[in-house]
């Protein structure tokens, strides 16, 4: 779990890392889940908002940026 204190203190580029980070990790997740591997499906709730998190964090450094 990714908390928006260690995300604020990131760059740009560092965000938009862990937004594909994220992403890669929550793809994962979700074959897992098709194969029936998976066993803590709450880890799909839990990288799903990360992701969105990040996201959000990013868009306001960039609005911020544009001002």
């Amino acid at each position: 779990m990714t908390n928006a204190k260690t995300l604020r203190e990131k760059d740009v580029a560092g965000l938009e890392a862990e937004v594909k980070d994220l992403q890669k990790a929550h793809f994962g997740l979700r074959m897992q889940k098709a194969t029936q591997q998976l066993t803590n499906t709450g880890s799909l709730r839990v990288t799903r908002r990360d992701i969105a998190r990040a996201k959000t964090i990013l868009a306001e450094k960039r609005q911020t940026a544009a001002k």
